[in-house]
């Protein structure tokens, strides 16, 4: 079980890139919206140049060895150790949820994130991502907890 919470962002090569930005061309197709509430009890300083990122996610095979050839659909960054993140017109259903922190502040969301990189995902069982229902036109919110128990290529707890 806590394999596949390390491997959230494992070798697959994964990429935050173009992931950013979340547009829809449809006016006349509203999705739903998500707020994630996030709280982060480690040791790292989280600023600007130490962000917290959000990605979305369209299946639960992100945490597989694989990584099921998954990329996230939607990032947002987080500048401080609780804040919330908004996503609008998410028309993915459901979502999953996962959070990444480089406490050396030299990753900037854009690619692969480097070993020692802190890892979490919003569950409800330790180590599987727990599907996120969206309702259309409306706004669901969720809380995420992530410390520094979990990191990129670590298998052991910190």
């Amino acid at each position: 079980m806590k394999r596949r919470l390390f491997m959230l962002f494992g070798a697959t090569g994964l990429s935050f890139l173009a992931a950013f930005a979340q547009n829809s061309s449809d006016a006349t197709h509203k999705g739903g919206a998500l707020q994630v509430h996030v709280s982060y009890t480690g040791a790292g300083a989280v600023d600007q140049s130490h962000k917290i990122y959000v990605a979305l996610w369209d299946s639960p095979d992100f945490v597989k060895p694989s990584g099921g050839g998954s990329r996230p659909f939607a990032v947002a960054s987080l500048s401080s150790k609780t804040g919330t993140v908004n996503f609008e017109d998410v028309e993915k259903n459901p979502v999953y949820v996962s959070m990444a922190y480089d406490p050396s502040g030299n990753w900037k969301g854009d690619t692969e994130p480097p070993i020692g990189t802190v890892l979490g995902l919003y569950s409800k069982e330790p180590g599987t991502p727990a599907p996120v229902q969206l309702e259309s036109g409306k706004v669901t919110t969720i809380t995420a907890k992530l410390d520094d128990s979990f990191k990129k290529d670590k298998m052991e707890r910190q």
